[in-house]
């Protein structure tokens, strides 16, 4: 999985609030394994290459670190928790710094807390993620350690580099220090933390310099270097509200974007014609279904006044030509289906053997109503079970039995 690091510039060399953002350049390396840079190089965010995973690396000086007992607060609380603790030890507002709690710190057990200027990271932040850079973990040169570290390297006050200047950045047990090497009480320091036996590193630029103060060769490191050893510890300052955003909306914005751009125009321009052919397609699908039923209604029309012609307007072709076969089957003197005789003859076939013959009985409406007195449930279900393979519904309420065509069910009153 490929690395992007993306190495913020030192405050103090950043452009001014007023200054055009377009203008600003970012050192930056390209791994494709954290453990060696495949490429470098400094350029303004839009121009950065693309990769799996971006990070920013903060310098030494532009991080504070507080020793702290972590306390026992809900996440939604813990920042605020932090400040009131550190109230006293931070030189800006609340509201101007940003905190960062060690990875894996427990609740109740002492920890390091990571400061740094709030509005200054949150502007690289979002300069960085408007040219399509979304950074996923923003990590310290160092931080508090055992064995002791301490590493060399050139600051410029100045852009190009022109009055660099040499730092150093310690780390122990203790917390991080950070000094410029410029005068003389620095370097008498030098020998009395010789003799804790740190590791001393330095980049390429001071690393004469370093090995003069100290009188010991010291590990030639680039700044390079130095920032693939920070990706890979557990570090990641984007904590609180400067957490990152999920991977699923910067994978949608960025998708989003990636559609609208020229390159995807045939795409775009093929998807809305065939959008276009659909929904063409449904409604001359739509009309083709709808003449068919047309057609079919006048069909029924036709049949309808072929077979009756004694049938005036017509409203409901199918109920008016049951209605109509209805009166001719009656005035033939045949029986229908759902007529008394019928419905008398299911019911005879069905009748219980050594039950007695009903007590009254009416039909009206294709219902049979019988008045047979007190029947046994088994009675009831035997007897429907058998009109019910004839067609015939019933209904039981009351020592009264309706038998009605399967379809036509009424409720018995």
């Amino acid at each position: 999985m490929s690395i992007l690091v993306v190495l913020l510039p030192a405050r103090e060399r950043v452009a001014a609030d007023g200054e055009r953002d377009a203008t600003l350049e970012y050192a930056y390396l390209l791994s494709a394994d954290g453990l060696s840079v495949a490429r470098q190089g400094r350029t303004t965010p839009a121009l950065l290459p693309k990769a799996d995973t971006v990070v920013a690396w903060l310098g030494p000086t532009d991080v504070s670190w507080h020793r702290i007992t972590l306390p026992r607060a809900p996440a939604s609380r813990l920042r605020a928790a932090l400040v009131g603790m550190l109230e006293e030890q931070l030189l800006d507002d609340e509201q101007a710094v940003h905190l960062a709690v060690a990875p894996q710190a427990s609740a109740g057990s002492a920890t390091w807390v990571a400061a740094t200027h709030k509005r200054w990271l949150t502007r690289h932040l979002e300069h960085l993620e408007k040219a399509g850079a979304f950074v996923e973990r923003v990590v310290p040169a160092l931080w508090p350690d055992d064995p002791p570290t301490g590493h060399f390297f050139a600051a410029s006050d100045s852009a190009d580099g022109s009055s660099a200047q040499t730092w150093l950045a310690y780390s122990d047990a203790n917390g991080v220090r950070c000094a410029r090497m410029a005068g003389t009480w620095v370097r008498d320091q030098l020998t009395a933390l010789a003799r804790q036996g740190a590791r001393w590193s330095a980049s390429p630029a001071v690393a004469a310099q370093a090995e003069r103060w100290l009188g010991v060769p010291v590990a030639v490191r680039s700044d390079a270097d130095h920032a693939l050893q920070a990706v890979r510890s557990l570090w990641n300052l984007r904590q609180f509200d400067l957490a990152a955003r999920a991977r699923g909306s910067r994978w949608l914005r960025e998708t989003w974007k990636r559609l609208w751009s020229p390159a995807w125009r045939p795409a775009r321009v093929g998807v809305l014609a065939l959008a276009l052919l659909h929904i063409v397609g449904i409604n001359l699908w739509a009309l083709h279904q709808r003449s068919e039923i047309d057609r079919r209604k006048q069909a029924m029309v036709t049949l309808l006044k072929a077979a009756h012609p004694q049938v005036g307007t017509i409203v409901d072709a199918p109920v008016q030509m049951r209605r109509a076969t209805d009166n001719l089957r009656a005035a033939a003197g045949r029986v229908g289906d759902a007529d008394l005789e019928a419905a008398l003859a299911a019911a005879t076939q069905a009748w219980p053997d050594g039950q007695a013959p009903v007590q009254s009985l009416r039909f009206e409406q294709g219902n049979l109503t019988l008045v047979v007195g007190s029947w046994s449930g088994d009675q009831i279900e035997r007897f429907r079970a058998r009109l019910r393979s004839a067609g015939w519904s019933v209904q039981s309420a009351e020592g009264r039995l309706v038998l009605s065509r399967t379809g036509t069910t009424r409720s018995a009153t």
